[in-house]
């Protein structure tokens, strides 16, 4: 139940596909403000952005167009020195062949990948394994998004069997989820730990008010750090925010009192197989 990811990789999640300027005047969603967004956190201690874009009037969207376009943007500021994770969620407008179809002609750096979104049902699992090969082939660096403890077992049969490439791919254990009541704490992480059997990089995001709270409990135990606008809006002490910036300094200033040290982009590559 341990993990091999040392040091810590602080991955910052600005947007989602569901928030709006409504939500968090600085939320970002142009490119401008990705890529602005995506220096301030990388000053402040990230060394990884999940990359949500939209289409022309805000809505989610899988465009690999929309991802080239806001990859270059962020690349003018930050050069080489921050992963840009791109997601593939489907937040109910994709169906898996296209989530597949934008990774195989982003070919990204980095992509999250919600398990259940890419393996439906146990007919979905060949297929999956074929693309999950293409992945590794290709040195896309996966994470595997899992959202129960359930999840992480079906993970770790997929290891099991040869569906998931060997290796150590990253996976990312969601604590709450979107509807009002669901709010992560720290002991949700404790059924995950308990459900997880290999030694491989994983880490946290949490929704509510209590994210750094869950992410501080994960960085103690070893695991890496998902923060901001998408899943929390609020500093520890339930003040709004002022930006993504300040949800990754609380954090970086967590892991300093814990003693763990921050990984450089170099090393983040290395842990995730980004070289």
């Amino acid at each position: 139940m341990t993990s091999c990811a040392q040091p810590l990789i602080v991955s910052v999640a600005p947007n989602g596909a569901r928030k709006s300027k409504a939500d968090h005047p600085c939320l970002p969603i142009s490119d401008k403000e990705l890529a602005t967004t995506a220096a301030d956190c990388q000053a402040a201690g990230a060394t990884m952005i999940h990359l949500h874009v939209r289409d022309s009037v805000g809505r989610h969207t899988l465009s690999p167009e929309a991802y080239r376009s806001a990859t270059t943007a962020i690349r003018q500021v930050v050069g080489k020195d921050l992963i840009i994770q791109v997601t593939s969620e489907a937040v109910g407008i994709y169906q898996r062949e296209e989530q597949m179809a934008m990774i195989r002609a982003l070919r990204p750096e980095a992509v999250s990948l919600a398990l259940h979104e890419f393996i439906p049902n146990p007919t979905d699992e060949s297929s999956a394994a074929v693309f999950f090969a293409w992945l590794n082939r290709e040195r896309i660096s996966p994470q595997y998004i899992l959202y129960t403890s359930e999840e992480v077992r079906y993970f770790h049969d997929l290891r099991r069997r040869g569906l998931i490439p060997e290796g150590r791919p990253f996976v990312l254990f969601v604590l709450g989820g979107y509807n009002p009541g669901q709010q992560g704490t720290p002991e949700d992480l404790l059924a995950f730990l308990v459900a997880h059997e290999f030694e491989c990089p994983w880490a946290v995001c949490a929704f509510g008010p209590q994210e750094a709270a869950c992410t501080a409990s994960a960085i103690a135990r070893q695991g890496h750090a998902r923060i901001g606008f998408e899943n929390n809006l609020l500093l520890s002490d339930n003040s709004l925010a002022p930006d993504n910036a300040a949800l990754v300094a609380q954090s970086v200033a967590a892991a300093q009192l814990l003693g763990r040290e921050l990984a450089d982009v170099d090393k983040a590559r290395e842990l995730l197989g980004c070289v």
